[in-house]
C-alpha cells in the first residue's frame, strides 16, 4: 500500500514539475499565456499532474471509474473555461452557467452530498452551492504568489489525514495526487513567483477540493457534527471570501465585483510583510484544516465546543480586520 501511494505521489509530482518546465518555455516563446510577465501555466500543469496521479491509481487500486471520470471531466471543463478566462475575461453570467454545468456533471456521476436528513433534491442544492462556493472561493483567493497553492496544500493533506482515518482509499488517492500536483506547482509559486495558476488553475483547483470534500465518510451518523469537518478544513477560503463580500456590501459594492479588501491585502495594510501575511493566512488556514480533522475523531458534545470556539474566532477576527481599510 505504501509503495503504491509512494507511487502515485511521484507520477504526480513529477509529471507536475516537468509540466511547468516545458508548459512555462513554450508561454514566453509564444506570449499566449502571460500576466504581468509571469507564463499563466500552472493551471495546466497542475491539471496534468493531477490527471495522471489519478490515473495511475486507477490502474493501480481500480477506484470506481464512474465517479473518476465525473471528477475528471467536469474539472478539466472547469479548467478549460478558466483558460478563456484568463484570455478574455467573461461575464458573471458566463461563469455561473459554466460552472453549474460542470457541478451537474459532477453530481450526475454521484459525487454529491449523502445527507440522509434533508433528501435529494436538498442535497443537490447543497451540492450546486458547496462546489461553486468553493470554486469561486479559490479564484477570489488567488492574489498572492503562493497564497492558493500554500492554503490547497493544507487543506489536501487534512483531507488525505481524515480518509486515512477512516480508511477511505477512494478519498485518500484522489487527496494524495492532488498533493503531490499542487506541490509540484508551488515550487515554482512560491515569492517570487515563475509561474502563476490564472483562474484556469485557481477554478480547477478550488472544483476538485470541493470534489474530494464531498467523497469523504467523515463519521459514523452518531457524530452528527462531523458534517462540518469539510467546512472548517476549508474554512480559510470560506472565511475569506465571508469577509470579502461584507467589506464589498459595506460600500456598496457587489460580492461579485472586484476590490482590494482581501484579508491579506489587509494584513499587508497593517504593517506586515509579504512573508509574514502568507504565513499568517498559512497558520490561519492550519488552524481551519487542524480543527476539522479534530472533528472526525472527537464526540459531539466536543465537537459542538470545537465549532462554537472557531465560529467565535473568526467573528472576532472580521471585527479586528475590518477597522483596516485599503484604498480601491
Amino acid at each position: 500500500m505504501l509503495i503504491n501511494c509512494l507511487a502515485i505521489f511521484l507520477v504526480s509530482f513529477l509529471t507536475g514539475i516537468l509540466a511547468v518546465i516545458l508548459f512555462k518555455k513554450l508561454a514566453l516563446k509564444s506570449t499566449f499565456l502571460i500576466g504581468k510577465g509571469i507564463p499563466l501555466v500552472g493551471g495546466i500543469s497542475l491539471a496534468l499532474a493531477f490527471v495522471c496521479g489519478v490515473l495511475a491509481s486507477w490502474f493501480i487500486f481500480r477506484l470506481p471509474l464512474r465517479q473518476i471520470i465525473g471528477i475528471l471531466f467536469s474539472s478539466i471543463t472547469m479548467l478549460g473555461f478558466g483558460l478563456f478566462d484568463d484570455r478574455r475575461e467573461l461575464s458573471i453570467t458566463t461563469k455561473f452557467l459554466v460552472q453549474i454545468i460542470a457541478a451537474s456533471v459532477l453530481i450526475f456521476s454521484g459525487v454529491r452530498t449523502q445527507i440522509v436528513y434533508i433528501g435529494d433534491l436538498a442535497n443537490i442544492a447543497v451540492t450546486l452551492i458547496w462546489v461553486i462556493g468553493i470554486t469561486n472561493a479559490f479564484n477570489h483567493l488567488d492574489i498572492m504568489d503562493g497564497l492558493a497553492g500554500g492554503v490547497a496544500v493544507i487543506a489536501s493533506a487534512a483531507f488525505l489525514t481524515t480518509a486515512f482515518f477512516n480508511q477511505d482509499i477512494q478519498s485518500l488517492i484522489l487527496a494524495l495526487a492532488l498533493l503531490a500536483a499542487i506541490l509540484s506547482f508551488l515550487a515554482y509559486n512560491l515569492p517570487p513567483a515563475k509561474v502563476y495558476m490564472g483562474n484556469s488553475g485557481s477554478h480547477f483547483l478550488g472544483f476538485v477540493l470541493s470534489a474530494v470534500a464531498l467523497l469523504i465518510n467523515y463519521a459514523p451518523m452518531e457524530r452528527k457534527i462531523a458534517l462540518f469537518s469539510p467546512l472548517l478544513i476549508l474554512g480559510l477560503p470560506i472565511f475569506d471570501t465571508v469577509f470579502l463580500s461584507i467589506a464589498r456590501l459595506k460600500k456598496h459594492i457587489l460580492p461579485f465585483k472586484k476590490s482590494d479588501d482581501h484579508l491579506v491585502l489587509l494584513l499587508l495594510k497593517s504593517g506586515y510583510s509579504r512573508k509574514q501575511a502568507l504565513a499568517g493566512m498559512f497558520l490561519l488556514t492550519l488552524i481551519f484544516s487542524v480543527s476539522g480533522v479534530a472533528l472526525t475523531r472527537i464526540p459531539n458534545y466536543e465537537g459542538i465546543i470545537l465549532v462554537v470556539v472557531i465560529m467565535l474566532m473568526s467573528v472576532a477576527l472580521i471585527v479586528k480586520m475590518g477597522k483596516f481599510r485599503v484604498n480601491r
